[in-house]
């Protein structure tokens, strides 16, 4: 006769997952001083979500009180390429794997809800589901389920599917027996960590947020730091390169849900088509797409950051047009593009802008590049 947890895997197959873990409801106290740590080091950034809702993240308990067993799962998005050629293509974007189709957050929520239906049936218990918005640390918890483990990038890594993995939780009011907790299989190998382009490890398993490519391009609400605009390159949304130079994607598989296969005009986009958009034709491009949630201008800004270091002068026009755009942040940033590829353009829409320029912030754009 099965088990619970024996028929719990073979739905969570049949509804489209392909990693399955159980795990306690519980995180070890290391990790939840690690957690502590990254704040009080203020390495999260401007993601006041993390800390506001620590305690939550660091007591499953204290999400909800009832939890005692957590299932993890995961869906395979492994690309068919390697997403770091498309770097090369400076007067292209580079937008990351998991942003180059449909929001997986959609996706993975609606298979756990149907995953979670059958378990109810089955076992008349009560259960919560969660995908990556909620305050859970899937990472850890996938970890100590055996899913994978956390790398030295602290992204998870499996055995099986590499790097790509989306992650959704159930938790349960009833008790399952935790499988046995995935070893670190990194070894001497800190590819990851010497690839990425704005040094955010400070160390192996520490990620400062505030310098990640991923955190500038989505979370960070304000201009580039200027010491990070050059090591951005071409990457508009998000950053894959710690990622996709790991040694295990060697036994990864293209996705095989279609609504993770990248959509042609995402792979890797004409800059010049994408900074000329207004808000409705972004919301149309991006309409179920988690790049839509980051919005028009932040989206924008990292596009003219890519302008700036293509070299590619062919674009000048379209920088042009970003100059008295309604957004300081837009606009901030089609002045260091404008910079970038020419001096005397610069110089010329400087004696323009510049004396007109009320933002604080703009206005340092401008006098930084004193001409």
């Amino acid at each position: 006769m099965d088990t619970l947890s024996q028929k719990i895997r073979a739905a969570a197959k049949e509804a489209g997952f392909d990693a399955v873990g159980f795990t306690s409801a519980s995180v070890p106290t290391t990790l939840r001083d690690r957690l502590m740590h990254f704040i009080s080091l203020g390495r999260h950034g401007t993601m006041g979500w993390i800390e506001d809702r620590a305690d939550q993240r660091a007591h499953p308990q204290t999400l909800w009180p009832e939890a005692k067993s957590v299932i993890m799962l995961g869906m395979n998005y492994g690309p068919d390429n390697d997403p770091l050629d498309a770097i090369a293509r400076k007067s292209n974007g580079t937008i990351s794997v998991y942003a180059q189709n449909r929001d997986y957050h959609d996706l993975v929520k609606k298979r756990l809800k149907r995953l979670a239906r059958q378990i109810v049936d089955e076992t008349g218990t009560e259960l919560k589901v969660f995908v990556d918005t909620a305050p859970v640390m899937e990472k850890p918890l996938a970890a100590r389920a055996g899913v994978g483990w956390q790398g030295k990038h602290t992204n998870l890594v499996s055995r099986e599917f590499g790097s790509w993995l989306f992650l959704g939780a159930i938790f349960m009011a009833i008790d399952l027996p935790s499988d046995t907790p995935e070893t670190d299989h990194c070894g001497s190998c800190q590819n990851c960590l010497d690839i990425c382009p704005t040094n955010a490890f400070p160390a192996p398993y520490q990620l400062d947020a505030r310098r990640c490519i991923s955190y500038l391009t989505i979370e960070h609400p304000g201009p580039i730091p200027v010491e990070f605009r050059k090591q951005m390159g071409n990457r508009i949304y998000g950053c894959d390169d710690c990622l996709a130079v790991c040694p295990w994607n060697k036994f990864a598989s293209t996705a095989s849900q279609q609504a993770f296969h990248a959509r042609d005009e995402l792979r890797s986009p004409a800059l010049k088509k994408l900074v000329t958009l207004n808000d409705s034709q972004f919301r149309a491009l991006f309409s179920g797409s988690p790049i839509k949630r980051t919005g028009r201008n932040r989206f924008i800004r990292n596009v003219l950051i890519a302008i700036g270091n293509s070299g590619d002068s062919s674009l000048i026009d379209q920088v042009q047009q970003c100059l008295p755009d309604e957004s300081p942040i837009v606009r901030g940033a089609a002045i260091w593009a404008l910079s970038q590829l020419s001096i005397d353009e610069f110089s010329d829409a400087k004696n323009q802008f510049a004396s007109t320029e009320t933002d604080a912030s703009v206005l340092a754009e401008w006098n930084a590049n004193p001409v």
